[in-house]
């Protein structure tokens, strides 16, 4: 069984936040530590002047988790049907990222993720997910993953979306 090139898309609504908090969510990495169960070690640094992001997913346990290293953008658009923030992720070999042992590194990764206004109080989301995982990847591993896990990313942030005010109220806190 060979690993292929496996590509997602996804569509949903998160019906009681606003795209705003979906994107500052979204980009806050800090939170992602605290929600995404799928993160063993993110964290983000500038190199020649440009932010890389280190992130290492944990994979089921008879697997070897997996890396990226990427560059990502926030964009904010006005188009006729309202405001958009787009998020465009893709990898990068910026950064001299040394490779771990036991856990494989992805170098073909594609991210794209837009969120809108439902037209309501929520937010319509759209993510385009492209990535090269390498290695023997079984079959219900790709099953779940598309089935579950790349949209239960939608309804974990969602969740997630909820409780930002919490964190940054506890953030500034601890800071001040």
């Amino acid at each position: 069984m060979e690993s292929g090139l496996y590509e997602y898309k996804v569509l949903g609504t998160l019906s009681d936040v606003t795209p705003s908090v979906c994107a500052e969510v979204y980009m806050d990495l800090e939170y992602r530590k605290t929600w995404d169960s799928y993160v063993n070690e993110l964290y983000e640094r500038e190199v020649e002047g440009k932010k890389v992001i280190y992130w290492n997913v944990n994979f089921p346990m008879f697997m070897s988790n997996r890396d990226y290293v990427y560059m990502r953008e926030l964009r904010e658009f006005d188009v006729d049907y309202g405001h958009v923030w787009a998020v465009l992720a893709q990898s990068t070999t910026l950064g001299n990222v040394p490779e771990k042992d036991g856990v494989i590194r992805v170098d073909d990764y594609k991210c794209s993720l837009v969120f809108a206004s439902d037209g309501k109080q929520g937010t319509k989301a759209f993510m385009y997910y492209y990535d090269n995982p390498k290695g023997m990847i079984p079959t219900f591993v790709i099953n779940w993953g598309a089935k579950t896990g790349v949209p239960g990313f939608l309804t974990s942030m969602q969740k997630a979306c909820r409780n930002y005010p919490e964190f940054c109220s506890k953030r500034k806190t601890a800071t001040s």
